[in-house]
């Protein structure tokens, strides 16, 4: 298996409204059927789904809240943080944890989407993000 993630899809109440919100921050993506979305993020895609339909894929029991998954949006400087955050609210998300300096040495905030899907912003002064937007680990 080569080391690498495909897509990551996102189980939401309403599939509709969740592409209404991704879209408000700027995002391009397409359904083919008004029951999906997808969104071509660097070299993966980002998925919307129905939360039933797709716990019944992954066949899972779905308990509900959260499922120990944070996704993650690095940028290129910490006031670049603050900028996402500001975009990702005024799109509609709740601002979990506006950003700061880190103990690690960074700069990072959270916000939650409208289904409540955590998302880390974050600078990390020793990853390098590349002008096609790929993330890399140095060292």
């Amino acid at each position: 298996m080569e080391q690498r993630v495909s897509l990551i899809t996102l189980g939401v109440a309403d599939a509709a409204r969740a592409n209404a919100f991704y879209e408000a921050l700027g995002w391009k993506g397409q359904t083919p059927d008004d029951d999906v979305w997808f969104f071509q993020v660097g070299g993966m895609v980002i998925g919307l789904w129905s939360r039933e339909k797709l716990a019944a894929d992954s066949v899972v029991d779905d308990r509900g809240g959260w499922g120990g998954v944070t996704l993650a949006y690095n940028t290129r400087s910490p006031e670049e943080v603050d900028a996402v955050l500001a975009e990702a609210e005024a799109a509609g998300a709740t601002i979990g944890r506006s950003g700061a300096p880190t103990d690690w040495g960074g700069y990072s905030g959270m916000f939650l989407d409208p289904d409540g899907h955590a998302w880390e912003v974050a600078h990390n002064p020793g990853w390098t993000i590349t002008g096609d937007g790929a993330t890399l680990l140095q060292g």
